[in-house]
């Protein structure tokens, strides 16, 4: 089952967490918490992510926007 778009999901391969942006060809698109270049998966090596996964990826990311990593 392919994760519908905007959905949170886990790359498995790499174990990012990213938004669900598209489905093309094959592959799954995700792009980052918070924004950011988007990549491909496999669908095989994608499923939803849980919810301490999201709320690590959204710490994640605001722990780096207030040291000024991120815009």
């Amino acid at each position: 089952m392919r994760p519908p778009l905007g959905a949170y999901a886990m790359d498995t391969r790499t174990g990012r967490v990213g938004v669900v942006m598209g489905h093309v060809g094959p592959y799954i698109q995700l792009r980052p918490y918070g924004g950011g270049r988007e990549w491909d998966v496999e669908p095989g090596a994608v499923r939803m992510a849980t919810p301490a996964e999201r709320l690590s990826a959204a710490t994640a990311y605001a722990n780096a926007r207030s040291r000024g990593e991120v815009p």
